[in-house]
């Protein structure tokens, strides 16, 4: 019964698992054994590039998957504010990957400048590098739709893709890594398809290595984006301002409330910890006040993005403490 016990908490917890790092990762490892077979073919250093990236791409976001199961885990005793940063620690290994194959591919970049070698089999590269578009960007729209949905934002059509670069910082560790990654390897199979295509049509072989070089330092750039991004994250950043209003206004949605003395929302992964103090009216026995702080309690951990709660009361003092206008430091 234990060990049945323990299998389904298992497959509980790959349910809850980033579904964008699973696709992604399911679907660049097809990519990456495409692009490798159509590289050692056509001697294409674009290729050969963009079979590093999408390597790197599948290497990294099952890693993350995995990080974003453990993620989800329960707090325990030993760990009581649960398991959220784990999943930063995941990225940060992933963004190590990232850098390593961004140094093969500028050095072989800068090789094929060097020593420019005239690909052949254009068809093949031509139908590689649309399918990579294709596979790319399903999932960059996948990441994109999941970066509205964790961030509570209403958007339709267009407005997904506007929204989504608005509102990535909200969105989960692994979803961020996800659309980066996603948007470089989009961006990547694009300079790949027109380095093919010009480098068949014409003598100007540099462009290949060009292109390779580019794709390089367009994944130095999610290396760092996405570095700093965990980096902060593992030393514990504050909520957003949007998301310390909301939470204000839960709190004052009870009409005890009557102002907020202190207030700290810690991010980790895409879950809240709160901790604060708030006053309520004078003359409140203690069983009353008691009452009214779990019942707000209870009303912010409805959210599903928030983790837990710890609230003290006291009794208004008169002077008004909460600012909803945002802190300069």
């Amino acid at each position: 019964m234990e060990s049945d016990s323990r299998q389904s908490t298992f497959f509980e917890l790959l349910k809850k698992g980033n579904t964008s790092s699973a696709t992604a990762a399911i679907g660049n490892t097809g990519l990456a054994i495409v692009k490798g077979v159509a590289a050692a073919i056509t001697g294409s250093g674009a290729m050969f590039a963009s079979t590093m990236h999408s390597i790197a791409d599948a290497v990294n976001q099952a890693f993350v998957f995995a990080g974003s199961v453990l993620a989800e885990k329960k707090p325990t005793r030993r760990f009581p504010t649960g398991f959220g940063r784990v999943i930063n620690l995941f990225c940060m290994v992933a963004v190590i990957v990232v850098t390593v194959m961004a140094y093969e591919t500028i050095r072989e970049g800068f090789h094929l400048l060097a020593h420019p070698v005239e690909s052949h089999g254009f068809w093949l590269n031509l139908f590689v590098l649309l399918l990579s578009v294709a596979v790319d960007g399903f999932v960059l729209i996948k990441a994109m739709k999941e970066i509205v949905h964790e961030s509570r934002v209403e958007a339709k059509g267009f407005g997904i893709v506007t929204q989504a670069f608005r509102n990535v910082g909200r969105a989960a560790p692994p979803t961020r890594l996800v659309f980066y990654e996603d948007l470089v390897a989009t961006t990547g199979a694009l300079l790949a398809l027109v380095a093919v295509v010009v480098t068949s049509l014409t003598s100007f072989t540099l462009l290949d290595g060009v292109s390779t070089v580019l794709i390089g330092f367009l994944m130095i750039g999610v290396a760092f984006k996405v570095g700093y991004d965990n980096m902060v994250g593992l030393i514990g950043v504050s909520a957003p301002r949007d998301v310390e209003e909301k939470v204000a206004k839960i709190i004052f949605a009870n009409h005890y409330v009557t102002d907020i003395y202190q207030m700290r929302i810690l991010q980790e992964g895409r879950y809240y910890h709160i901790e604060g103090l708030i006053e309520l009216r004078p003359g409140l026995t203690l069983a009353d006040a008691d009452d009214i702080k779990f019942r707000i309690r209870d009303s912010l951990l409805n959210d599903a993005d928030i983790a837990d709660v710890t609230i003290g009361i006291i009794e208004d003092n008169g002077i008004k403490n909460w600012n909803p206008e945002p802190t300069t430091s």
